[in-house]
């Protein structure tokens, strides 16, 4: 059994994505890393490179400027990625430019694919998610931040990626999976204002037409951060190869956890799943054929 991980990454050097710590959180777990390089504009290439491990084999793709909806071209971007991986290995691990496994979980995450090796029904495992907002000290707990979603998948190559590839289907089929016991820490919203503001304007042209890129780009050039719904306090520990980055947060934002802004709908729901652990209703972008 062999895992070899994969990932797309453009632009990370000027939209501050935490990349070099993506590529490494999971490296102990794969037997190779597949890193497909947009075509950049600043020091993307040599941050990657700097890393030095072996495991790395860097390819090179230029992103199509025509798939201006939906996040497309991240989805083609990641099918590119996948066929980069030869049939020796089993499982395939995705990690986005902004994410990030913690150590604590690497042993769950091998048992995980030795586990259903063999068991060719599985064909995705399922991670849980923490999606960090603002600064490194606050994360979404309300039905707005998805809860789950598959990132490794079964080395078959019938398997793509889905929509904007936050997740992954065959065709329109959902994919079947297994949970595996671990989480994926998502850095994608911890951005000074500035910095925050300045990724979205330039992923903006990723999801947009004209029309609307105008819109964007004559926003104001500080992200407000005071738009959430509902936060809470993260009181665990961050993955050990994130704590340098940390040590480097350079600006400050103040949150309210006391303001919860849901409709009565919504409250009812977020209370429910508070009490009960469930939450009802929710969209799940796969099948889960083993507890």
């Amino acid at each position: 059994m062999k895992i070899a991980g994969f990932t797309i990454i453009k632009n990370a050097v000027t939209n501050d994505f935490p990349i070099v710590e993506a590529i490494r959180s999971i490296l102990p777990v794969v037997d190779e890393m597949i890193v497909l390089m947009g075509d950049s504009t600043d020091d993307t290439i040599s941050v990657i490179e700097a890393i030095g491990d072996p495991k790395i084999k860097i390819h090179h793709s230029v992103w199509n400027k025509n798939l201006r909806k939906g996040g497309a071209v991240l989805a083609e971007e990641t099918d590119k990625a996948f066929a980069l991986i030869s049939d020796e290995y089993t499982w395939a691990f995705y990690i986005q430019g902004d994410e990030v496994v913690h150590e604590k979980y690497h042993a769950a995450i091998r048992e995980g694919c030795e586990n259903y090796a063999f068991d060719t029904e599985v064909q995705g495992l399922l991670f849980k998610y923490k999606h960090f907002y603002g600064t490194y000290d606050y994360v979404g707990d309300s039905r707005k931040w998805y809860a789950h979603e598959i990132r490794i998948i079964r080395n078959n190559k019938a398997i793509s990626a889905y929509r904007d590839a936050q997740g992954f289907r065959i065709g329109r089929t959902k994919l079947p999976v297994a949970r595996v016991d671990a989480s994926i820490y998502h850095y994608g919203w911890v951005k000074s204002p500035t910095q925050m503001r300045k990724k979205l304007k330039e992923s903006s042209v990723y999801w947009n037409d004209d029309n609307q890129m105008e819109k964007i780009k004559a926003s104001p050039d500080d992200y407000d951060f005071t738009g959430f719904d509902s936060l809470e306090k993260f009181t665990g520990t961050h993955p050990s190869v994130m704590l340098d980055r940390i040590k480097r947060q350079n600006w400050k934002i103040d949150i309210d956890l006391s303001q919860k802004k849901f409709s009565f709908k919504n409250k009812c729901l977020y209370l429910f799943e508070k009490l009960t652990g469930i939450r009802p209703f929710d969209f799940k972008n796969y099948k889960i054929i083993r507890k």
